[in-house]
């Protein structure tokens, strides 16, 4: 396991703005963060993703347990994420568009890192998060 959040970033929907729901991530020291409302374009990407996930997987399935539903669910990511070619990535899957373009995207947030901190100096742990996130060893 992961251990608990320290953020938890949702979208307004009744079962996230719930006393039950806010009260549980409050009493566990978990931020409530949430996007405003009717902002989809915020989220325009995982909102499409979650409309493919729920359209080619799971409403096509009636699984017998949570555990299938967990296997169809890794299956559905694997084919997602690499048997999937995407128009807006030249007909690449998500896969071959990031790894392709990782090195350009590592120069990319290196080269800006040095403007960044030095005219924001708060943005300094976000800029170091993006190079460790984007420094994936051969």
């Amino acid at each position: 396991m992961h251990g608990k959040p320290n953020i938890f970033n949702t979208d307004q929907g009744c079962r996230f703005t719930s006393l039950e729901f806010t009260g549980l991530l409050k009493d566990n020291g978990t931020q409530v963060s949430m996007d405003g409302k009717d902002s989809w374009r915020d989220n325009v990407f995982v909102e499409r993703l979650w409309k493919s996930v729920k359209y080619e997987e799971v409403y096509l399935h009636a699984y017998d347990s949570v555990c299938d539903a967990k296997q169809g669910l890794e299956k559905y990511f694997v084919f997602y994420n690499q048997n999937r070619p995407y128009t807006a990535f030249d007909d690449k899957t998500p896969n071959e568009f990031y790894f392709n373009n990782l090195p350009a995207m590592q120069k990319t947030v290196q080269s800006s890192e040095a403007t960044s901190t030095a005219d924001h100096p708060q943005r300094e742990k976000y800029t170091v998060l993006k190079t460790r996130i984007l420094d994936i060893p051969d």
